[in-house]
This record gives structure tokens, C-alpha cells and sequence, in this order.
């Protein structure tokens, strides 16, 4: 039986959802936490351990992962600050209350199947065959012994075996499928009216009026924090400005890659195959003497006009080389002797030759000097940023080291949390700002020396000098902007006030029609519509309420584009139409995957239950090097 199974965990669809598993408890998260209960192991399901190492290697392919995912690097510190520690510990409190089952159920894998299955793995072969060397360079690289590594196998297939058998006789129950299928594509037909702004009228607020709003929300009328900041760009044009490159280099460069330079000659070629010579000799001679076009052969010889024209190519781009080199050596419009290539005998012509661009080195000279200095730079990137995190440890400020480097540093008198400075524009042209100024306005940002990471091949240190707290605005300055917030609040009110007395009137019996004198608009109406198709001229959130309500009923909703109200009637309901073979796979692989990770999770939260878990808390700060304080 366990044989059986162990096939079965071999197939995606089994990996897929043990993965499925893996992420439900990254979601679900860990409830069953006790305190300590010895060392070396960071949690028990019943007698199955989970070890201080293998607590601390899933962690740290956790944080790899992230880091990978967000391209930067996910400190330990910021891991946990993530959830990233109860996610992984989640998931292996997961994995061995499966094992656990496993055990009790008396069922194993032997060292031979764990053997073969290692030998077949195409991580590990090369050519078909199992390379040693390349499993042993994963070893070196993950940091284990080939029994530790077999271990963890073992684990792995055993789990996947008892996730499979237990999931791989699940069905869809049809009530479910036909009631989704429904949702899903049932579709309705809405009329509505998009009530004109100017159908409301606001008067224009009184000065008292005005300075009772002010004083009753001052809060909103305040500068926002600025703080004054330093930051130091290291990146790969600004090391470029610094590397000399000689002309022997540029010349021995070009030579090597002289090709690269050039634009090759390009040919729209047509092309007739026949399926033997004869034929095509016969055709070749209908050409010539002009008794027939080149499109009624090719139409003889059943080709279409897209099988004939083979496009404008280079003669890199041919598949066959001799079909290639007469291609290429042939006149304009002229036609080819038969060629036997190798999978037909053709006959060719062309109608267009692009000439193709030699590049000189004086040509390319310059570009040949970037492309060198850019991968000098990039090879001089990581050893100038350990250099500048040295010199920061030292305690050398940003200035000091821009100067001594000779790379950017820009000190930005102040900055909002947005990136805007006091005139509202942006402080720094950079596609990182974003992330800079997240820097900037972190929790104790001084305490962090590590750079960013920036998208653009390099790195930037933040330094925060001062901070201005946030001040009021006098009403003097922000009369005209405590106006504006009254005339729309208040347009805003009497717009949903009109669209509420509307839809009542229609769901009353009124025609929607007979309400556009009042919204000042005419009513309009969508093709039918499913709940996932959301017109532009109405919301998502009129969309929800129309496939809530009855046919003929009425509603109202914020428009699109926020500046009024829409005023809204279900027209007309139309069922969901049998599901075709394509919509009933589609749904059932959703459905499957749903109610797998549905039956996963309650499968080991019961098992967690039934078999005891414990976490020892103490441990797991031990292994993460958090102390109590």
C-alpha cells in the first residue's frame, strides 16, 4: 500500500498540494503553545521532535525566499517583525503531525526506495545519468551530510504520501459545483443614471461658518512632519565616472564581440514545397516560361499565402542551412533553382532585401568604452559598499565618505513621509525614492547601518539629522482649502441625500427613465454582465448591490470616478447556462485546490489535538538570539 502511495506523492498535483498545506498553516498559524520543556528541540507533536537545526535552516530558507521575492535583504530581525518565525514553525509543526500519523500507522520508507528516488531526481543527473558530483555540490551548498539530507527525504516523501492518500479520492459535491457555476455566471442587465454634480446647489459657507469648521477639526490643517535628511548614493553610473578604460581595451573588447555590433541583413522570403523534385522541376519551369504566377503554384501545391511568406528574416534565423545560403544569394524577385533542402525540395524567391549595417569600432566606440566600464562597476559595486559599511562602523558620517569616495550625496533640507518637500514636489529624482524615504521615516532610522538595495544595481545609506514636528496652519492660510473641504462634504451629502429620494421613488413604481430630469442625465443601460465584469461608467461597489437585489429593484452607489452618485435598477436576470467541459475543469481544479487546503487544515489541527503539541518558547528565542528583555 505504502508503495502505492509513495508513486502517488510523486506527481505534481501531490506536491502542489502539499504546498497548499504549507501555506494554509502559514495563514492559520500556531495556537497550541506551552512552555518549555527541555533543550534541543523547539516543539513536539506527540513523540515527533522538531529540532533546534531544523527550526533554524527552515527559517533561514524562509528569509532566503522573502529576500529573493522582495530583492532585498530580509534581516533576521526584520523576519520576525514579519511573522516569518511563526510561519515557519507553523508549517513544521504541520509536517510532523503528519509524520507522526504516519508512524503510528506503522507505515515507512526503506533506505533503497529513498536511494532511487535520489538516482531519478533530474536535479541530480546529468545526460539521463546520476551525476555524484552534482549531488554532492548541493550538499556543500545547503550545509548537510548525505544522511542528513536522506533524512529529511525520508520526511518529505512519507508526508506527501499520507497527504496524497488522503486527498486523492476527493470529489466536488455537485450541489457545491452547481452553485458556484451559478455565482459565477449568472448574469444580469443594469440601467442606470449618473446624477449630474450641479443637480445639488450649495451656498457658499459664511467666515463664522468657515472658522467653526477649522476650529472643530484643526487637526487636518497641520504641516506634516519634515525631517532634514542625508543620503549617500552608491550605484553603478557613478562608479562609471570614475574607471578609466584604455583604448586597448576597447579595441581587444570589439574585436571579441564585433558581431554583436552589426545589424545583419535581413530578406522577405517565399517559399514552395513539393513533395518530390519532379514536381518541383515541373513548377520551376511554369515560372520561368510565365505561364504560371508564383501564387498559383503555391496555391497547386496546396499552400496557403501564410504558408508561403516566411516573413522578413536574417539568414541566422533559416533552419536549414543550404535553403539559407541560396536564400541569401539570390536576386531580388528573382526565382531560386529547386533546392533540395532537408525535409522538402522548394523553390524560393525573394521580394525585399534589408541591407544590413557593418559597425566600424570609430562607430562604436563609445558604446564599447560603457559597456566596459559598466561591468567594471558593477564588479567594483560590492567591494565600495563593504568599504562604505566599514568606514560607517568606523564612525565616519555620510559626507565624509562621499568626499573620500567621490560618489553622490545629496542632503535634503526636509521631507515629508510622501517624498514631497515643503513646495510639494519631489526631493529627489530616483525611482527608489519611495524606499528611501521609508528609511527615513522608520522607527529609530539612525540605528540601521545596512544600505538599501536599490532596483537599479546599487545601494543608498539614510542618515536623519533633525525632525520638524508637524505645525498648525493659521486659518488665515487655509481658509480658502477649509472652503473647498465644506462645498464638497456638503455637495457630496446632498448628492447621496437626492440619489437615496430617487432609487426610493423607483422601487416605489416610477419609471428609472422618468428621474433624469431631476439627475440632469439620461439613463443608460450595460450589456449583460457577471459579477467579475465591471463596466467603466459604473462602480464595483453598484455591480455588488445589483447581483444582491431582486429584479426591477433599485439602489444607488458612488460613481466611479468619486465626484457623484449612480441611481441604479436590476433590468433584467439571466440564470447561468449549462457549463461547458472547459468551464467544468477550470471550476473543479478552483474548487479542488479550495477544499483540499480546507481538508489539510482541519486534518492536522485535529491531529495536533489528538496526538499533544508543544512548543518550547525558551528555545526558540535561544535559536533566534532574542533575549526576554
Amino acid at each position: 500500500m505504502l508503495e502505492a502511495l509513495r508513486r502517488g506523492a510523486q506527481t505534481r498535483v501531490a506536491k502542489l498540494l502539499f504546498g497548499l498545506l504549507v501555506l494554509s498553516f502559514g495563514i492559520w498559524g500556531v495556537h497550541d503553545v506551552f512552555t518549555g520543556w527541555g533543550r534541543g528541540a523547539i516543539a513536539k507533536v506527540g513523540s515527533t521532535s522538531i529540532s533546534d537545526e531544523e527550526f533554524r535552516r527552515a527559517y533561514q530558507d524562509e528569509i532566503d525566499r522573502v529576500s529573493q521575492q522582495a530583492r532585498q535583504r530580509i534581516t533576521p530581525e526584520q523576519g520576525r517583525a514579519f511573522g516569518l518565525d511563526r510561519r515557519v514553525l507553523a508549517q513544521l509543526i504541520a509536517g510532523a503531525a503528519i509524520e507522526a500519523h504516519a508512524h503510528q500507522l506503522g507505515l515507512a520508507l526503506s533506505d533503497k526506495t529513498i536511494v532511487d528516488g535520489v538516482q531519478a531526481d533530474p536535479d541530480f543527473q546529468t545526460d539521463g545519468k546520476f551525476s555524484k558530483a552534482n549531488f554532492d555540490n548541493l550538499l556543500r551548498q545547503i550545509g548537510l551530510s548525505e544522511r542528513g539530507f536522506l533524512d529529511l527525504r525520508r520526511k518529505d516523501e512519507l508526508r506527501a504520501a499520507i497527504v496524497r492518500s488522503f486527498i486523492a479520492g476527493q470529489t466536488i459535491p455537485k450541489p457545491l459545483f452547481d452553485l458556484m457555476h451559478a455565482y459565477n455566471n449568472e448574469k444580469r442587465v443594469i440601467e442606470w443614471v449618473k446624477i449630474d454634480p450641479d443637480a445639488v446647489t450649495v451656498a457658499d459657507p459664511t467666515e463664522a461658518k468657515l472658522k467653526e469648521l477649522y476650529d472643530k477639526d484643526k487637526s487636518k490643517y497641520m504641516t506634516p512632519e519634515y525631517r532634514n535628511v542625508q543620503v549617500l548614493m552608491l550605484d553603478v553610473d557613478a562608479l562609471k565616472k570614475h574607471i578609466d578604460i584604455s583604448d586597448a581595451e576597447i579595441q581587444k573588447a570589439y574585436e571579441a564581440s564585433k558581431a554583436s555590433y552589426d545589424t545583419p541583413e535581413e530578406r522577405r522570403i517565399q517559399q514552395i514545397s513539393f513533395k518530390d523534385k519532379a514536381a518541383a522541376e515541373a513548377a520551376l519551369k511554369a515560372l520561368r516560361d510565365g505561364s504560371k504566377s508564383f501564387a498559383d503554384v503555391a496555391k497547386e501545391a496546396g499552400a496557403k499565402d501564410t504558408d508561403v511568406d516566411l516573413g522578413l528574416i536574417t539568414k541566422k534565423s533559416m533552419i536549414d542551412p543550404k535553403i539559407a545560403d541560396a536564400a541569401f544569394s539570390l536576386e531580388k524577385d528573382k526565382y531560386s533553382d529547386v533546392i533540395e533542402g532537408r525535409f522538402a525540395d522548394v523553390i524560393l524567391r525573394v521580394t525585399q532585401i534589408q541591407p544590413g549595417v557593418t559597425r566600424t569600432l570609430a562607430d562604436v566606440k563609445d558604446q564599447v568604452r560603457d559597456k566596459l566600464a559598466t561591468e567594471k562597476a558593477r564588479a567594483e559595486l560590492q567591494n565600495k559598499h563593504d568599504e562604505i559599511e566599514d568606514n560607517r562602523i568606523a564612525g565616519k558620517s555620510l559626507k565624509e565618505i562621499a568626499e573620500a569616495q567621490k560618489i553622490t550625496f545629496k542632503e535634503i533640507p526636509a521631507v515629508d513621509a510622501t517624498g514631497l518637500g515643503p513646495d510639494g514636489k519631489p526631493v529627489m529624482e530616483t525611482p527608489d525614492l519611495r524606499k528611501i524615504i521609508s528609511r527615513a521615516f522608520a522607527p529609530d532610522s539612525n540605528n540601521d547601518d545596512a544600505g538599501i538595495e536599490l532596483s537599479s544595481d546599487g545601494y543608498a545609506w539614510v542618515n536623519v539629522v533633525s525632525t520638524e514636528a508637524p505645525k498648525q496652519k493659521p486659518f488665515d492660510t487655509v481658509k480658502e482649502e477649509v472652503k473647498n473641504d465644506y462645498l464638497s462634504s456638503e455637495r457630496h451629502r446632498l448628492l447621496e441625500e437626492l440619489a437615496k429620494k430617487l432609487a426610493d421613488r423607483v422601487n416605489a413604481g416610477t419609471p428609472i427613465s422618468a428621474i433624469e430630469a431631476e439627475a440632469k442625465n439620461k439613463v443608460e443601460k450595460t450589456e449583460p454582465i457577471t459579477r467579475k465584469t465591471i463596466p467603466q461608467s459604473i462602480s464595483e461597489s453598484v455591480v455588488a448591490q445589483a447581483f444582491a437585489m431582486a429584479k426591477g429593484k433599485a439602489g444607488f452607489g458612488e460613481s466611479p470616478d468619486h465626484t457623484t452618485e449612480i441611481v441604479f435598477q436590476v433590468a433584467d436576470i439571466i440564470p447561468a447556462p449549462a457549463a461547458s467541459l472547459t468551464e467544468t475543469d477550470e471550476l473543479n481544479r478552483q474548487l479542488q485546490g479550495q477544499l483540499a487546503n480546507q481538508t489539510l487544515t482541519e486534518y492536522t489541527e485535529a491531529l495536533k489535538k489528538r496526538l499533544g503539541t508543544t512548543v518550547n518558547e525558551a528555545e526558540i528565542k535561544s535559536v533566534l538570539g532574542v533575549s526576554d528583555e
